[in-house]
Order: structure tokens, then C-alpha cells, then sequence
């Protein structure tokens, strides 16, 4: 994977006790033989890899077609926004990067990050726990980051592709989580199976997929904007340029940016580190 997995709650403190003592022996390699995958989508689990989405972008320039699905046990150095890198312990987190080739048109491709966020949002509530989506495609758990995503454009002899990375913290205790703003499925206290969440991840993931190619973004926009707690939340964003926006996110656009009410009314921004501000 190459994207940044990397939000305490109130009535976590029993959760956050108990994550902490779980052995890493109680950390099991995901079975491939329960796993679930599409059909025409091949799935190969590494043992250990500095980047799946790495991995991915060399296969498809030595030929691999859509759907090859690389999975790391362990991570080394995975990839997020503004080349932040970081190293998830063995089997603690589900690391994952597929290969897209869409024939939308390329002014939808801003699109892919977010049906990917969305797609795992689903996964995880299928498997019962309560996701929620920061714009543009980071997956909440009680307000603290569970999963993050990275997307990334690469040119091969037969025109562009996608590599979409996906970063799930599944298992890592408090000590280990990068950020203290991060939170882990363990720690908030749900005990999901990495091979069952994979299974999901991607049944999700090709169906919000498949949709995109067929061009129901406007289906899409509606039940991303449902899912996103960024929505209807005041807000500041970090813009890229280095100044600051504050404001009530409004909605989501056509073209997936978010709007954002400030002091000189709606301004629609594409790219940025969104803040939500606090609920009292």
C-alpha cells in the first residue's frame, strides 16, 4: 500500500487497555483460502514489501493488466500525501494496492479517490464498525483516522493507469499507531478479521468501480456526500499554497471538490489538509 493510514473517544479507555496487551503472536497471516476476490481481479500477498503500491506500479510496467491486487504482511515504508513514509508492524494493519485502467474520461479521474475511501467506509461498517469519511478520502473511527488512501497516475506503453493505495489500521495498539490522531480498529474495540475486511475491501471497491465506469457519478456524489462527516462540520483547511480557509463545508461538487462557506462566500477547493473543528 502507499497511502496514509497514518481520531481518544469517550468510553475508549477500556479498548485502549486492552489493545495495548494484545500479544503480536495474536496476529494471523491472512488465509487466502476464505479470501473472496472478483472474479477477474488476481490477488498476491507479499510478506513483507517497503510499497505495495510500488510493487504494483513495477508489475504493470513489466505487463500486468487491471485487477492485480498486492497485498504486504508488512509494510516497510508506505507512502502517503507529501511523500510522508512510515512502517506498520507486521500483520497489524491491512496494506493493499490494486491496479486500474478506467476508460472514463480522465476529468473524472479525481473521482477515484474518493469511490475508494467510500469503498472502504462500506467494507468496515459491513463488518460492524461505524466508518466515516473526511474529505477527500481519509476513513474515520470515532472522529481519529482508521485508514487513508493515495492514488497514483502512472504512464504505460498502452496509455495512463491508476494505482490505488488503501491503508487500514486493523490491529496496532496505541504505542504503535503513527500519529495521535490516528486511531486503530483494536484500539477503538472492534475485533475484525483481516481476511474477512479484505474480502470486503474489495467486493466494495470493484462495485463503486464498475459504477464510476459507467458514469453514475452522480449516484456516486450523493452517497459519498452522505458518508463524508467533513460535510455540514465548520471546518479549516490547509491549503496548498500555504494560507488557510475557514468555513462551513457546504457539499461536494461534480467534480468532487468541497465547498467550503467562508467570509467571501462558497469557494469549491480541489486539493488540501481539512480540519474539522471540534464538536462541543
Amino acid at each position: 500500500m502507499s497511502c496514509g493510514t497514518s481520531v481518544p473517544s469517550p468510553g475508549c479507555t477500556d479498548a485502549l487497555t486492552w489493545a495495548n496487551v494484545v500479544p503480536v503472536t495474536d496476529r494471523p497471516p491472512l488465509d487466502l483460502d476464505r479470501l473472496v476476490t472478483p472474479t477477474d481481479w488476481s490477488v498476491e500477498v507479499l510478506d513483507e514489501a517497503p510499497s505495495t503500491n510500488a510493487v504494483v506500479a513495477d508489475r504493470a510496467r513489466s505487463g500486468a493488466g487491471e485487477g492485480l491486487v498486492v497485498v504486504a504482511e508488512h509494510q516497510t515504508a508506505g507512502r502517503g500525501r507529501l511523500d510522508r513514509t512510515w512502517e506498520t508492524p507486521a500483520r497489524s494493519a491491512l496494506t493493499v494496492s490494486v491496479l486500474l485502467t478506467p476508460r472514463a474520461p480522465a476529468s473524472d479521474w479525481p473521482w477515484l479517490p474518493l469511490l475508494t475511501g467510500y469503498a472502504a467506509a462500506l467494507a468496515l461498517r459491513r463488518l460492524g464498525a461505524p466508518a466515516a469519511l473526511k474529505w477527500p478520502n481519509d476513513v474515520l473511527l470515532e472522529d481519529r483516522k482508521l485508514a487513508g488512501i493515495l492514488t497514483e497516475r502512472i504512464e504505460l506503453a498502452g496509455g495512463p493507469a491508476v494505482v490505488v493505495g488503501i491503508g487500514i489500521n486493523v490491529g496496532m495498539t496505541a504505542d504503535e499507531l503513527p500519529l495521535e490522531t490516528a486511531t486503530s480498529l483494536a484500539v477503538e474495540g472492534y475485533d475484525v478479521d483481516r481476511t474477512e475486511l479484505l474480502s470486503a475491501l474489495l467486493e466494495r471497491l470493484r462495485t463503486e468501480y464498475d459504477a464510476f465506469e459507467r458514469g453514475e457519478l452522480g449516484a456516486l456524489r450523493t452517497a459519498y456526500a452522505g458518508a463524508c462527516a467533513t460535510v455540514g462540520r465548520e471546518v479549516r483547511v490547509e491549503l496548498p499554497t500555504g494560507s488557510t480557509l475557514s468555513g462551513e463545508a457546504t457539499g461536494i461538487d461534480e467534480g468532487g471538490r468541497l465547498l467550503v462557506a467562508g467570509p467571501d462566500g462558497v469557494v469549491p477547493v480541489s486539493a488540501g489538509d481539512v480540519v474539522h473543528a471540534t464538536i462541543t
